[in-house]
């Protein structure tokens, strides 16, 4: 399995800070962050499943955008997958024919642009030879995370999505084997360890005690850092890491496994 890091910032700046997206192989996006915006026309088309962590506008900016762009490219829906409640938000306040489309009736409802599937915390959904797994999440709105798992290696990445201490979530990735990549946000220092809490995100120190609770040891990668923050959380998380491999995530990253 092949996972591109499009967009990992937790905002934009510049040509290096996007938000959230990651691109699996060819056909499977992990969130629709502004990250998306550098994908060619052949490259969005080719896209036929998105996963969706949750409905803040970070993950989510790109995915009407998608489908306006490619939608009559295709010859099948683009599926948007999600907990029902991630749905109903997105289908409530973005594809509503006020702020966009609602392209899961254009150009007919028989045969729409966008489809929705929805996914339950713990069920697995295979997709060829990939498995992908909704993991909890802890955050202001509906969310979760995912496992993304080879089936030919068995080995697997999780993506923590936006979340702060979840104990389930600690339970859920335990119990993988062969778990090569843990991709984990920390969005604020630890001198906003307060605002961290109030919005549900992790800081270092935060950070920091939750991996207490992880077995394993796979490589740690941070995601989701405010800009003009990133070398204050780096600084922080390295300071705290001990014998755990921790590395600031950075865009046009690729991981193979």
């Amino acid at each position: 399995m092949r996972v591109e890091i499009l967009g990992c910032s937790g905002g934009i700046g510049g040509n290096t800070l996007r938000t959230t997206s990651l691109l699996a192989d060819r056909d499977i996006l992990i969130d629709a962050g502004t990250g998306v915006n550098d994908l060619p026309l052949d490259a969005l088309a080719a896209i036929d499943h998105v996963f969706i962590t949750h409905s803040h506008l970070d993950h989510i900016a790109c995915l009407p955008f998608i489908l306006d762009s490619v939608g009559d490219l295709r010859n099948t829906p683009l599926t948007m997958h999600a907990t029902q409640a991630t749905q109903d938000i997105i289908r409530k306040h973005i594809f509503n024919w006020q702020i966009w489309p609602d392209f899961s009736e254009i150009p007919s409802p028989e045969n729409p642009f966008l489809r929705f599937n929805t996914i339950e915390v713990g069920k697995s959904l295979v997709i060829g030879d990939r498995s992908i797994t909704a993991l909890p999440a802890n955050h202001t709105v509906p969310a979760v995370g995912y496992q993304l798992q080879d089936l030919r290696s068995g080995a697997s990445m999780v993506f923590s999505g936006d979340t702060t201490t979840c104990n389930p979530l600690w339970e859920m990735v335990n119990a993988i084997d062969n778990l090569r990549y843990l991709i984990i946000e920390a969005a604020f220092p630890d001198s906003e360890r307060e605002l961290a809490k109030l919005s549900k995100h992790f800081c270092p120190s935060l950070l920091l005690e939750d991996l207490a609770k992880l077995e394993s040891n796979p490589e740690i990668l941070i995601t989701h850092a405010k800009p003009g923050l990133f070398n204050q959380i780096e600084a922080e998380l390295l300071r705290g890491a001990g014998r755990r491999r921790i590395n600031m995530l950075m865009a046009e990253s690729v991981f193979e496994f």
